[in-house]
C-alpha cells in the first residue's frame, strides 16, 4: 500500500513540477515539453508498479464520510449524437454492450442484464492528469467476470473499449492489458454514489480502473474487444489521448 501511495505522490509532484495544475487535456496538447516530461517514463512506471506490488494489490478505498461533496465531470459531458440521445430517451433499454474480438462466446449484454450480474462496490479516488482528484462510490460487475463469460482466447493480450462519444468524428477508444482487465477493482460501473450513473459521468456504463489515471476510465462504453495487438487500433498507441497527445498508455499511479 505504501508503494502505491508513494507512486501517487510522485505522479502529483511530477505534474506540478512541469508548471502544471494543467487547465485541461487541450492545454497539455499545447505543451510538448510538458508532455515529454509527464509521459516519458511510461515503461519504467509500468515496470516498477508491476515489480513492487502484487498484480492484485488494491488501490486505497475510503469511507462514506470521506466522499467528495462534488465530483466534477470531465472530457465529454454528453456524446450529443442522435443515437445516444435515443438511448437516453428510452433509459438505455435498447443499449447493448457488445463483447467480441478474440472470445469464444460473443455477447450482447443489456442494461438490465448488466445490473443483474454480481457486482462490486468501491469508494475510490479519481486522479485526473489535469491535477484534480475526487472520491466517489462506484458499483458494477467486475470486468473480469464479463470477460470470463465471453471466454477470452489465449491469443488475446489487450482489451479495447469503444465508446459512444466522438472525437474528430470517430468513436473514442481506450485499452488496457489483461492483467489490469482481471484486476478485482476493474469494474464496469453502472452506479455512482448510490444512484444510476448519469450522462455527465458516462451513462450507461463506464470503466473504473482504480490504479490508473482518470483518462483511462473510458465513459459511454459501447463495445469491448479482446485483441492480440494494439496495431490497427487508432494510430497504434492504444487510446485516443495516447495517439493524439502522446499520453502514457499505462498511466499507473
Amino acid at each position: 500500500m505504501s508503494s502505491l501511495i508513494t507512486r501517487r505522490a510522485l505522479v502529483t509532484t511530477a505534474a506540478l513540477g512541469t508548471g502544471a495544475l494543467l487547465a485541461g487535456c487541450d492545454r497539455v496538447a499545447e505543451l510538448p515539453a510538458a508532455r515529454k516530461i509527464l509521459f516519458s517514463g511510461e515503461k519504467l512506471n509500468m515496470g516498477l508498479q508491476r515489480a513492487l506490488s502484487n498484480r492484485h494489490s488494491l488501490a486505497p478505498e475510503y469511507r462514506v464520510d470521506q466522499m467528495s461533496p462534488f465530483f466534477r465531470t470531465n472530457g465529454t459531458s454528453n456524446p450529443g449524437t442522435p443515437e445516444y440521445a435515443a438511448m437516453v430517451a428510452d433509459k438505455f433499454a435498447s443499449w447493448r454492450l457488445k463483447v467480441g474480438g478474440l472470445v469464444t462466446r460473443p455477447l450482447a449484454i443489456s442494461h438490465a442484464q448488466l445490473m443483474a450480474m454480481p457486482a462490486r462496490t468501491q469508494i475510490t479516488r479519481h486522479d485526473c492528469v489535469e491535477g484534480w482528484s475526487a472520491i466517489g462510490k462506484w458499483h458494477g460487475p467486475m470486468l473480469g467476470s464479463v470477460l470470463k463469460a465471453a471466454g477470452v482466447k489465449d491469443s488475446a493480450r489487450y482489451i479495447v473499449f469503444t465508446c459512444a462519444d466522438l472525437y474528430s468524428g470517430a468513436n473514442y477508444y481506450e485499452s488496457i492489458d489483461l492483467i489490469d482487465a482481471f484486476h478485482p477493482q476493474t469494474i464496469l460501473a453502472w452506479g455512482m454514489n448510490d444512484q444510476l450513473l448519469d450522462v455527465g459521468h458516462g451513462a450507461p456504463v463506464r470503466l473504473r480502473l482504480e490504479r490508473q489515471l482518470g483518462y483511462k476510465h473510458a465513459k459511454y462504453v459501447m463495445a469491448i474487444d479482446a485483441v492480440a495487438s494494439l496495431t490497427g487500433i487508432g494510430l497504434g498507441k492504444g487510446g485516443y489521448w495516447e495517439d493524439n497527445v502522446d499520453y502514457d498508455w499505462y498511466a499507473g499511479i
